[in-house]
């Protein structure tokens, strides 16, 4: 393997020739191989840095031109694009378990840029910190660089995702309007329920999950950029906070603004906290969503059967037959995951010690991973299970037929407590709730039949 020789304000260090990353990027490749196979820097933070370094040369351009030339700039936007493209991929080889600050991630941007520019240059036209990390800090990058990908990830993947499996649910309502069967409370037979009313719920939850994570997004959009090292702004031109997020805005097509109180960006990750909690909360309402979908399909001769699901695969290695409601396990196993990434971030965040937060990486690892995982775990259980639900609504008649508590319908007419006695006397004799009435004398047959209509009760 041919290596060249890089330096850096400790000395030189040997670096594998045909990579892009420099002298500090390779310290952190040799000191910190924990989860290098595994738990790399998200590509996401990266592209969010090369984003942040474009937008800082574009702005640097407008404010200190004599410093920021336009070569150096088109250089740098040049590098930044390519990053941003995938194209660089292999030049970013750090793990998620570095420094808490990010700092060796937003020097191996920094290094890749300037490399890959001088390159192309043919002479040395960039240094990494000088000219790359302008009026910038690791600091201020990577908590901005979270903020960016993050809302990236939620806009592109994960609100495609929801207004697909919305859709499903509102077709599925449309499907069963008018089927009605018996609802349950504390897993115990309760009062009937259309089904499209059941589904409604499942919708509506979402729905408002969707509008409880779109609020967030101002919060999260806010960037610390231009505070620097501890939110003073050392080093950076005066106006460059508002410009480089206004050219953060111009790239990305999302609305970002700088943050009010820069002191505060560098060392608090509330919205973060903020935003993975209302997406915690939609992995909640999915997690109980999947359960009512696989506890309504169990069977198929023992379980309730109230619905079918598609049969994906086989189930067991050795029942013959078998078929489980594997797409509702992936989703709930996904929900529990984020319950863990949730905890994580929520620990990491309080660890802000006076001007920095040095729990950064491991909060975008978490954070990313739960839009994606989330993400994709919604798509899957739209296009694998929700679009092939069908009702069975033979078996959904015939557990309304037999449940006790269409008995409610009469409370009106005789009372809670004849009501209750009917239900008793059905369940102890195995009678019908109207030979059960008849028998206790409560009501004339034409009385209970002009009364009793079970589906007129949703």
């Amino acid at each position: 393997m041919k290596e060249r020789m890089e330096h850096d304000s400790m000395g030189e260090i040997a670096v594998e020739a045909d990579k892009y990353w420099g002298a500090q990027t390779e310290r952190s490749r040799r000191n910190f191989e924990i989860g290098k196979g595994q738990e790399k820097m998200p590509c996401e933070i990266v592209k969010a840095i090369a984003l942040i370094k474009e937008a800082a040369a574009l702005a640097n351009r407008e404010l200190i031109p004599e410093k920021m030339t336009e070569e150096k700039c088109n250089a740098i936007v040049g590098a930044a694009e390519e990053i941003r493209k995938g194209d660089l991929s292999e030049h970013f080889p750090l793990v998620v378990f570095q420094t808490g600050s990010g700092t060796q991630t937003n020097m191996n941007v920094n290094e890749v840029i300037a490399n890959f520019a001088n390159e192309k240059a043919g002479k040395k036209l960039l240094h990494p910190n000088d000219d790359v990390n302008r009026s910038q800090s690791s600091n201020d990058v990577f908590p901005s660089a979270i903020r960016i990908a993050g809302a990236e990830k939620i806009v592109s993947c994960l609100f495609p995702a929801l207004e697909s499996m919305i859709a499903e649910f509102a077709r599925l309502e449309e499907e069963n309007a008018g089927v009605v069967k018996c609802a349950r409370t504390h897993l115990q037979d309760a009062a009937p329920i259309a089904f499209s009313q059941e589904i409604s719920g499942w919708r509506a939850s979402v729905e408002k999950d969707r509008k409880l994570i779109l609020t967030t997004l101002p919060d999260l959009s806010e960037l610390p950029l231009g505070g620097t090292a501890v939110g003073t702004g050392l080093n950076a031109p005066t106006g460059f906070d508002t410009l480089v997020a206004e050219k953060v805005s111009d790239l990305s097509g999302l609305p970002f603004t700088t943050a009010k109180n820069k002191f505060h960006g560098l060392t608090s990750l509330d919205e973060v906290v903020f935003t993975h909690s209302a997406i915690k909360a939609l992995a909640a309402d999915l997690w109980k969503i999947a359960n009512d979908v696989r506890l309504l399909a169990s069977g198929p001769r023992t379980g309730l059967g109230e619905i079918s699901i598609p049969e994906n695969e086989p189930g067991s290695s050795i029942m013959p037959g078998k078929v489980n409601p594997t797409q509702c396990e992936a989703m709930t196993m996904v929900a529990a995951q984020i319950m863990g990434n949730d905890m994580t971030i929520s620990l990491a965040a309080s660890q802000g010690n006076f001007e920095l937060n040095v729990f950064l990486p491991v909060v975008a690892y978490n954070f990313l991973q739960s839009i994606r995982l989330l993400s994709e775990a919604i798509g899957s259980f739209t296009k694998n299970c929700l679009s092939g639900l069908i009702a069975n609504r033979e078996k959904m008649k015939e557990n309304l037929d037999r449940t006790l508590m269409t008995v409610t319908a009469l409370t009106p007419l005789i009372g809670y407590e004849k009501a209750a006695k009917i239900a008793k006397t059905a369940k102890e004799k195995d009678l019908t709730l109207k030979e059960a009435t008849l028998e206790l004398g409560y009501l004339t047959e034409e009385e209970f039949d002009k009364n009793f209509h079970p589906e007129e009760m949703v």
